[in-house]
């Protein structure tokens, strides 16, 4: 994919998609990963609507990203009593099962899906508190109204964090993963700093994010840098967001510009970037949104010009809908791989609104977006095309 887009159109870009995000957003605050995507229809995902509600919130959406924060706070305010079990369990030495954690992704109204996934992930369970941290300083707005589920957030990862569970990507449920580590070293970090914690938990979450700190230093490097989780040799695409939009890894260390260049070197082609070597699903492409990290990764360590590159490259893969999707197939890792999913669930998903998100932070930090003031709080409708959405909750 070689086609470029001039100044005025990246700029263009970013506007529309955060139209497009505050569009399909749903009453209840939630973010639709994908509003035709059949695996994806009628969901939302802590991470995925994290990493959502951190562009809005950098585009000056702010209500937007306030109602998801809010979404999130409800979710598991509804679940303290699972919570406080999962605690209790975690004390007596007698742990629950990964079945029994909570889920990963929830429906609009804040239920659990009927339908069977790859649950136990604690990353968005660290995410978006970062994210509504970042949030609350970047527009100086008070903590007051998440501070509960923040509380109750960070006791559930406090109970659950050393435990192996899936990745961003729902795979290798037995791996304790890097990226895993960082989502969660942003959230307790944040959680303390923000000082809305009690203080037996804020010194509980500050030993714990040493501790993953100290594991991530001993086992989740490898030739000076980031590897996709514990003892491991390979990267993931997902280690740039450490570096930035997260910060759990300073953007001018050797060890940011280390795992940048491997990740360049190893998993990106032409800008774009693949999730990891050995990836099959749909073929193993190459993921926008993944490029948009690996750019503020870049700009935090003060190149511009690559992040500018990264830019370009995920604007490149727009659809002339305006949509862009989780993945491109212009660089399969397994081409072999693609007709089962296309069986299984489809075309790509197109649009992804992370994918969308991801352009947004990336064009705004690069100064090639500056958005109005304050967006308009968002009404959420859909268009045409985009009505089985709705009619789906």
């Amino acid at each position: 994919m070689t086609s470029r887009l001039d100044d005025e159109s990246l700029a263009s870009l970013a506007a529309h998609s955060v139209e497009l995000i505050s569009t399909l957003q749903h009453p209840s605050g939630a973010y639709p990963a994908s509003p035709t995507f059949s695996a994806y229809t009628g969901y939302s995902w802590f991470r995925d609507g994290a990493f959502i509600a951190d562009g809005m919130s950098s585009a000056n959406a702010i209500e937007s990203a306030s109602r998801f924060f809010d979404w999130c706070a409800s979710i598991l305010i509804a679940r303290r009593a699972q919570i406080e079990t999962i605690e209790r369990a975690e004390a007596a030495g007698t742990p629950l099962d990964n079945s029994q954690m909570l889920a990963t992704r929830f429906t609009f109204d804040g239920a659990e899906g009927d339908d069977d996934w790859w649950d136990f992930q604690t990353d968005g369970y660290g995410t978006w508190m970062w994210a509504a941290v970042a949030h609350s300083r970047r527009h100086g707005l008070g903590l007051e109204r998440w501070r509960e589920g923040i509380e109750l957030s960070v006791r559930y990862l406090l109970a659950t964090w050393e435990r192996p569970c899936f990745d961003w990507w729902e795979e290798f449920e037995t791996e304790r993963h890097v990226s895993t580590l960082g989502c969660v070293i942003a959230g307790l970090s944040a959680a303390v700093s923000a000082d809305v914690l009690p203080a037996d938990i804020a010194t509980r979450a500050t030993v714990a994010t040493t501790a993953a700190r100290e594991i991530i230093e001993l086992d989740g490097v490898r030739d000076g840098h980031l590897v996709k989780w514990l003892g491991s040799v390979a990267v993931d695409g997902s280690l740039a967001a450490l570096i930035s939009p997260l910060a759990v890894v300073d953007g001018a260390s050797a060890l940011a510009a280390a795992s940048t260049a491997r990740i360049d070197h190893e998993l990106t082609v032409d800008g774009g970037v693949h999730r990891y070597l050995g990836d099959t699903f749909y073929g193993g492409g190459q993921w926008p949104l993944l490029s948009c990290m690996l750019g503020l990764a870049y700009a935090a360590g003060g190149d511009t010009a690559r992040a500018r590159n990264q830019l370009e490259w995920a604007a490149s893969t727009v659809t002339a809908e305006g949509f862009l999707p989780e993945q491109v197939d212009d660089d399969l890792l397994d081409p072999s791989r693609v007709a089962e999913w296309q069986e299984r669930w489809g075309s790509v998903a197109t649009p992804l609104l992370w994918s969308h998100a991801m352009y947004v932070r990336l064009a705004v930090e690069i100064g090639m977006y500056s958005p109005p003031a304050e967006w308009p709080a968002s009404v959420a409708t859909t268009e045409n095309h985009f009505r089985n959405e709705s009619e789906t909750d």
